[in-house]
């Protein structure tokens, strides 16, 4: 049976038994050879007579015949999964030939959904046929691109809500110290590398594509101790492993990675012979193996022809041109590992570890250490490109490199936001088109014309230009009937209700309401829009914690880096990140000869790691002005660069700089201590009117007295009856005097509490103040003391390393 006649109810013989198969998978025109009459192409496995597999081409050297044909081309065919050996058996002229089948790994379905979803995303959302099929019948194909703002709301909402990282210390050896150091370790790294913009964009590929990754890994390019490099890989160039169930990648068995590079680059990462042979690949007029030169990818250009058979010579070699494809994959091997004896935590020994360095370390730990051979499973990493094996040795990591995010996963299936849209979005398109066709239509409904009757026109003239605006008929007859316009049809009931179903379809699968996307009408209260945006942002809740999980496993995988590579002493600088933007320096692994300790030791201990949800800079500091703002209104003492550094100002970190320069200006000072002075015044000047005011109520009060005595003197000598009333009256303007005088020193008193208590907060502030730049001058000194320390041991190194090199000389 031909092989292109195959289904999926045959079963295939692979040279040992009859075998079940995923079916027939077709892999377009490509060139092919002949081996015993059955036609491959080039790079296709076939079983030798020693039971090896072997690319077509290179049977020749082993004494296999192989038919070449120039320049012809053939429809390829392949069959997948076949049986439990993966290969199937083709009769050929003198026997049979075992060829090797196709493992399908389930990346083609994703290149689809995924080429598929970047197009709707980017506006192109008509089929050709379909879109042919409209201009041909000269009726309109609209494109009503509501998914980009859909996915461009979902995007806001992650770039406002970003993840912070922050490392704890969880097991034997951490300490707050290092992890505090393992902190700014990580701040530089993410400021090297523009972290925010990466994490953008890999969220931006799996909300569109379902797939999006990070690649981490080492880069010798600036530092030949090497540094953390976090790029962003294309989800199309990643292929995963298609028996994994979980999202940790380290459950994973191996990952492939596909890169196109240049000829130089192929010169420059691993080695000039192989460099040569693929550039001789790269321009031969056989379009030799279909893995290694590709002509359709995503860049700038789009699908540009690539490779000197398609008539576009690279002379230059600046074009990317050579497919190279990393396999990272899991295998069995005994490695050395350090252990503690008293925790028995284990580590695996660097391989570029001799033994002198392991015995030193040993010595250093002074027991607690000891060297165990164990088997585990490492990571193997091989390269090839084209039939050239360009790297094949185990890797340098601990983990894969990609590190990936996907929207939604379940068991190993991967789910962006756009592809759910895809239906709803054809719909609104298809629907809003056929209004505007009945629309048209109906404004050019027709004519009923008597014969004769027409006289500037012919009626083909009238049928052209019939629903032109300000056309004239002239009419030989009766206007009324012998020329009547046709009464176009209605607009069907219920069309415009489609276009209207399918927005709500796109507002109620992406969870993207109107409110979260700001066209709430006016008259909806401002409750109930932030009620909606809430419930809106629910939705999102499963979309981001996976963004989060994806975080943490970046920041696991640097951890292991850092603590595995960052093992020599190193002076980090930190790009300032406060308001002022002061930058920071940081001395990790610093031995210290006075305690014989390592200073800021990144390669011990244990360290969990945090990830906690940050809104965006701007919308904290709004947020953040606000509350400051209304605590200083209730006349809580906020300072004032607080306010400042919260607001939106423009060159507000100079505005705070300044108000620091002229708090610590003698003028400042002198004007505090006049302040302080005035204070002290006024309290005084407070106490001696209490005083005064007491004197003076001592004064009524014995004036008071003696006019009690004089009157009772009078009354014992008078009438009795003027007497009393004399009394009585004294006895209420004593009790009204007294009360007066009590209300008097009650306010007195609490005029001089609170003079004491504003006293007193004044000195505090003033103290607290002057210790605060006390310590930031001390601070300064000491950073400036050990920039200046660091440099001169740099400068003593580099003067022994210079005093110790031997001069060599050319010949």
């Amino acid at each position: 049976m031909r092989l292109d006649r195959i289904t999926g109810t045959h079963r295939i013989f692979d040279g040992v038994e009859y075998v079940n198969h995923d079916g027939l998978v077709a892999k377009g025109r490509k060139a092919t050879v002949g081996v015993d009459g059955v036609f491959m192409t080039p790079e296709h496995e076939v079983l030798d007579s020693a039971g090896n597999w072997v690319r077509a081409d290179a049977l020749p050297t082993l004494g296999r015949r192989v038919e070449y044909r120039e320049g012809h081309t053939q429809d390829v065919y392949d069959i997948v999964n076949c049986g439990p050996r993966s290969r199937f058996a083709v009769l050929g002229d003198t026997g049979l030939v075992i060829c090797h089948n196709c493992l399908e790994r389930g990346h083609h379905d994703f290149l689809a959904k995924a080429d598929k979803c970047d197009k709707f995303f980017a506006g192109d959302q008509w089929d050709v046929a379909d879109l042919n099929a409209l201009q041909l019948a000269r009726r309109p194909s609209l494109t009503i691109n509501k998914i980009i703002s859909t996915v461009s709301t979902i995007m806001g909402q992650q770039i406002y809500n970003r993840n912070e990282v922050s490392y704890r210390p969880a097991g034997e050896g951490a300490n707050s110290e290092v992890a505090d150091a393992l902190q700014k370790v990580w701040a530089q790294i993410a400021a090297s590398n523009q972290l925010n913009w990466v994490r953008s964009d890999v969220a931006a590929d799996g909300f569109i594509r379902s797939r999006g990754f990070y690649d981490v890994r080492l880069d010798f390019t600036d530092n030949l101790k090497g540094e953390v490099r976090i790029t962003n890989l294309n989800g199309k160039n990643v292929v995963i492993d298609p028996d994994a169930e979980q999202y940790d990648p380290d459950e994973w068995n191996d990952v492939f990675v596909t890169k196109w590079l240049t000829y130089q680059d192929i010169a420059t990462l691993y080695n000039q012979d192989d460099a040569d042979y693929l550039k001789m690949r790269e321009e031969s007029l056989f379009p030799y193996a279909y893995d290694s030169i590709e002509r359709v990818r995503d860049r700038f250009a789009g699908s540009q022809l690539t490779g000197s058979y398609y008539g576009l010579l690279d002379t230059a070699h600046v074009r990317r041109n050579i497919r190279t494809v990393e396999r990272q994959y899991r295998k069995l091997d005994s490695q050395k590992h350090f252990v503690d004896v008293q925790t028995g935590d284990a580590r695996p020994v660097p391989e570029s570890w001799d033994r002198n360095r392991i015995a030193a370390l040993l010595e250093r730990t002074q027991g607690q250490l000891t060297v165990l051979k164990k088997k585990v499973k490492r990571i193997r990493w091989t390269v090839t490109a084209d039939n050239v094996v360009l790297h094949d040795d185990w890797s340098p990591y601990k983990h894969f490199t990609p590190v990936p995010y996907f929207p939604h996963f379940h068991h190993g299936r991967t789910i962006g936001l756009v592809e759910n849209l895809l239906g709803s979005q054809e719909l609104l398109n298809k629907s809003s088109s056929q209004e505007l066709h009945v629309i048209n239509t109906s404004a050019n409904s027709g004519w009923i014309v008597k014969t004769g009757t027409l006289v500037n026109m012919e009626v083909e003239d009238l049928e052209q230009s019939g629903a032109k605006t300000g056309l004239v008929i002239e009419v030989n007859g009766d206007t009324e009937k012998d020329v009547k316009k046709i009464t176009p049809n209605s607009i069907p009931q219920g069309m415009d209700r489609i276009s209207y179903k399918a927005e709500e379809h796109m507002k109620s699968i992406s969870g993207v309401s109107d409110s979260m996307q700001g066209f709430d009408r006016e008259d909806v209260a401002a409750k109930a829009i932030t009620a909606k945006r809430q419930s809106g942002q629910a939705n999102l809740v499963r979309v981001l914690d996976n963004l989060e999980r994806t975080d943490y496993f970046l920041a696991r995988n640097v951890l292991d880096l850092v603590q595995e590579y960052y093992t020599e002493e190193r002076i980090i600088h930190i790009t300032g990140n406060d308001l002022v933007n002061s930058p920071q320096t940081l001395t990790v692994n610093q031995y210290d000869p006075a305690t014989d300790t390592i200073i800021n030791d990144l390669t011990l201990g244990e360290y969990g790691i945090i990830i906690t949800a940050q809104p965006d800079r701007a919308t904290l500091e709004d947020s953040q002005f606000e509350q400051a703002k209304s605590l200083k209104e209730l006349g809580i003492a906020i300072p004032d660069d607080v306010l400042i550094e919260n607001s939106r100002l423009m060159r507000r970190g100079e505005i705070v700089k300044q108000m620091q320069a002229e708090a610590q200006s003698p003028e400042a000072q002198q004007k505090k201590a006049l302040e302080m002075r005035a204070m002290e015044a006024n309290v005084s000047k407070l106490e001696g009117e209490a005083q005064e005011k007491h004197t003076k109520s001592a004064l009524d009060t014995a004036r008071t007295e003696k006019e009690t005595v004089e009157t009772q003197n009078l009354a014992q000598g008078g009438d009795n009856g003027e007497a009393a009333k004399l009394q009585q009256e004294l006895q209420i303007e004593r009790e009204r005097f007294e009360m007066e005088r009590q209300e008097r020193q009650e306010k007195l008193q609490f005029e001089r509490e609170q003079a004491a208590i504003k006293l007193q907060q004044m000195r505090e502030e003033h103290a607290l103040k002057q210790q605060i730049q006390q310590e930031d001058a001390q601070a300064r000194r000491a950073q400036q003391a050990q920039q200046a320390e660091q440099n001169a041991y740099a400068q003593r190194a580099q003067a022994e390393k210079s005093e110790s090199s031997p001069t060599t000389t050319k010949e």
